[in-house]
């Protein structure tokens, strides 16, 4: 049953390499038993899949992550098929001409075949290890080359072979050593992980047109008689038939990258075999020959071997040592490479910088997708890493998710820092089918005449976690007023678990009102934390600690439901706007946690704003989005707060669920009676007039600034000109004495003589 599920499932592309390897089973028993049609027949199978292969070769490019390699492949296979008809031109009494380009098509193939194999594992490789790969191949290839001058090469000339056939026969010895090139390519790279890989087929392939094409070639060389032409034809058909079945296996699936790490052991044991190779062939030839003709080629490729193992001794030498100063993951430098590139810097007396990274909620990202999706984000966050800063800085890997810079020569920290956050923005990571946006704290510090690589890392310490603390990603320069808050902040998260439960957290309210006459439209709800030793807890010491423990989404749950039990049963039913954090949005029962507090407290759903801040809503991926437009469908209403502090764009703004722009009370104290002034603030409630939302001013506290917002068009503000926050009690007296104030006002006005 599994096997005719597996049938049912296959794809045309399968079903095309059931049929095609029938076909060629059945073709070759049928020149079997008639002699005659053995030629017809041979040469007619190995065209057909030359023609099918350039066909499935093309169609690879499409899924597979090497599709140069497979574009060469393709342009090989269709180079065969031109040298075919060529050489049948030549021999149906074409020009002599014809015969050169038929013999230089062929040997086209050879070459785009071995181009093919570099091309899709050359980029898999990387530094030093390009050159210790390129070395064993050239081993491996020069062994080859010792066998084929010896009983090839040397055997043409002996014999004195006519120039037409002898320019044939070295044609194909070199395309036979440019297979054997594209074969260790392969192998040597590590594009051979398994069985069922499509590059198996590939493999075997080039190993069987090696094989056959030797085999023909010794046949014509060493022979009057053509013999066993038949089972020499059979391999050539069976290495076309398996060069075609590879690009129709990368059809069927889509083709995973493989790694270098991840090629079998015992191709290792390739250039050990080339090696013993060259050696037994030189032995042999010194016993056996007294002529110094075979010497020649073979001492060259002797002295070409020596010299590619020169090569791989020296990587392998240079990679020992970096063990010991580079982080296997990444590539970077580890600890001990951080601190002796700092300790020349030092000895030189160069100007040097330390930039010192964190990766914010690095382990939410290995709890949810696994150890292997965090070590693609290090691996990716390296390269990204490389990328922005000069070849002569140093760039390491100090701990799980921490990682270093250090400029020299004068480079500008800060523009580094931006940089680096900029790389992550733009470069999400893809972990299965989700697109990750990395965020990082960057705490940077200059180098001091006299500075120990303790003291360097210490001052870079403090600043990163003064950028953590600050907001994720940000960075922050070290200042000397800074102090190591990390225990503090550690006794104040202990504190504040259980701080709701136990009634500390207070809900104070600060009214939303109409700037023409100050009623109050609505109040937003905000928490402050009376502890019992410390007294008032700023909002600014403890709402990043509860950001960074996990703490947030409980105190925000907490404050979502007071302040939706208060305004209830308020007078004149008052809307209250509540903070999400960022923390919050990733949570996936969000929704439902914000509608039972809802149900329970009464509260209508139209008289609830929910406000969050850009950072928290511009990664797309990250589910925030999703979640508002969810809110919102249920008649939440959704506020940007502090709107152009961010990171967001128009492209952004133009698709989010939002119903309020919140402007800044940092663009609000701009306002001066001038247009530079008033420029940035002008600019947001334009942009909500063109987009249909409402304004809210944050932080009035001159009359000049209200009257200034609604020459501007913004009807609607919070600030100390109207009221502090305030618990609930006092916010509700203090409107209701405004209205009791502004009803008598009227009533003055009207009782006035006209």
């Amino acid at each position: 049953m599994a096997l005719l599920s597996r049938m049912t499932s296959w794809r045309p592309a399968s079903r095309a390499a059931v049929v095609l390897v029938s076909l060629v089973v059945a073709t070759q028993l049928v020149s079997l038993a008639e002699p005659g049609l053995r030629r017809p027949i041979l040469f007619g199978s190995v065209l057909l899949l030359d023609v099918i292969g350039v066909y499935f070769s093309f169609r690879a490019v499409r899924n597979s992550p090497y599709p140069w390699g497979w574009r060469l492949i393709g342009l090989a296979r269709a180079s065969a098929v031109a040298a075919f008809f060529v050489l049948l031109w030549y021999l149906q009494d074409g020009p002599v001409f014809a015969y050169w380009a038929g013999i230089g098509l062929r040997g086209m193939m050879f070459v785009l075949l071995a181009a093919a194999a570099f091309v899709s594992r050359l980029p898999e490789i990387r530094g030093r290890n390009r050159w210790a790969y390129i070395a064993e191949i050239v081993i491996v290839v020069a062994a080859g080359a010792m066998l084929a001058w010896y009983f090839v090469i040397d055997h043409a000339f002996v014999v004195h072979t006519p120039p037409m056939e002898l320019s044939r026969i070295l044609g194909y010895v070199v395309g036979d050593l440019l297979v054997l090139t594209a074969t260790c390519a392969l192998l040597l790279g590590g594009a051979w992980p398994h069985l069922a890989h499509p590059t198996t087929p590939m493999v075997g392939g080039l190993v069987l047109l090696m094989i056959t094409d030797v085999a023909w070639n010794a046949t014509d060389l060493h022979s009057d008689t053509q013999a066993d032409v038949w089972l020499i034809g059979l391999g050539m058909v069976g290495a076309g038939l398996l060069l075609t079945l590879s690009p129709i296996a990368a059809v069927t699936q889509r083709g995973q990258r493989v790694e270098l790490n991840r090629r079998p052991a015992w191709s290792q044991r390739l250039v050990l075999a080339s090696l013993l190779t060259g050696a037994v062939t030189l032995i042999a030839v010194t016993i056996n020959e007294d002529d110094m003709f075979p010497w020649g080629g073979l001492v060259i490729c002797l002295l070409l071997m020596v010299a590619a193992v020169m090569v791989h001794m020296t990587v392998s030498l240079r990679q020992t040592r970096d063990l010991v100063v580079a982080d296997p993951l990444t590539g970077l430098a580890n600890r001990t490479g951080l601190e002796d590139a700092i300790a020349i810097a030092a000895r030189r007396g160069e100007p040097a910088a330390l930039l010192l990274i964190d990766l914010d909620d690095f382990k939410l990202i290995n709890d949810a997708y696994g150890h292997a999706a965090g070590d693609t984000v290090l691996t990716e966050f390296g390269h990204h890493l490389r990328a922005v800063v000069r070849a002569k800085d140093t760039c390491a890997r100090i701990g799980g998710d921490e990682f270093a810079v250090l400029l020299t020569g004068g480079a500008a920290p800060d523009v580094v820092a931006q940089r680096i956050l900029g790389a992550l923005t733009a470069h999400p990571v893809r972990l299965g089918e989700d697109t990750v946006l990395v965020h990082a704290s960057i705490g940077l510090t200059d180098a001091r005449p006299g500075d120990t690589t303790k003291e360097l890392m210490r001052r870079a310490d403090l600043a990163m976690y003064a950028a953590k603390r600050a907001g994720a990603h940000s960075w922050m320069r070290h200042d000397p007023s800074m102090v190591d808050r990390r225990a503090m902040d550690a006794a104040l998260a202990d504190d504040l678990t259980g701080a709701a439960a136990r009634g500390e957290l207070i809900v104070l309210y600060q009214p939303i009102v109409t700037i023409e006459t100050g009623a109050a439209a609505g109040y937003e709800a905000l928490v402050r934390w009376r502890h019992p030793v410390r007294g008032l807890v700023p909002p600014l010491d403890f709402i990043p600690v509860a950001e960074r423990t996990g703490l947030i989404y409980d105190i925000g749950l907490h404050v979502l439901e007071r302040a939706c039990t208060d305004m209830a049963a308020a007078p004149g039913r008052p809307y209250v706007s509540v903070n999400l954090s960022p923390r919050q949005m990733q949570t996936p029962t969000l929704v439902h946690d914000v509608l039972a507090v809802v149900r329970r407290s009464g509260i209508g759903l139209d008289r609830l704003v929910l406000e969050v801040t850009e950072s928290a809503i511009v990664d797309e991926q990250s589910g925030g989005i999703a979640t508002l437009h969810e809110l919102r469908s249920h008649g939440i209403r959704i506020a940007v707060d502090d709107f152009g502090t961010g990171y967001s764009s128009l492209h952004y703004l133009t698709r989010l669920p939002v119903d309020i722009l919140k402007i800044d009370r940092s663009f609000v104290a701009e306002l001066d009676g001038t247009p530079t002034g008033a420029a940035i603030a002008e600019a947001v409630i334009r942009l909500a007039q063109v987009l249909r939302l409402r304004t809210i001013a944050e932080g009035i506290e001159t009359t000049e600034q209200a009257h200034e917002l609604l020459a501007l068009g913004c009807h609607t503000g919070q600030g100390y000109l109207y009221a502090p926050p305030r618990p609930l009690d006092e916010a509700l007296r203090s409107e209701t004495r405004r209205v009791e104030a502004l009803g008598s006002e009227a009533r003055r006005r009207q009782d006035q003589p006209g």
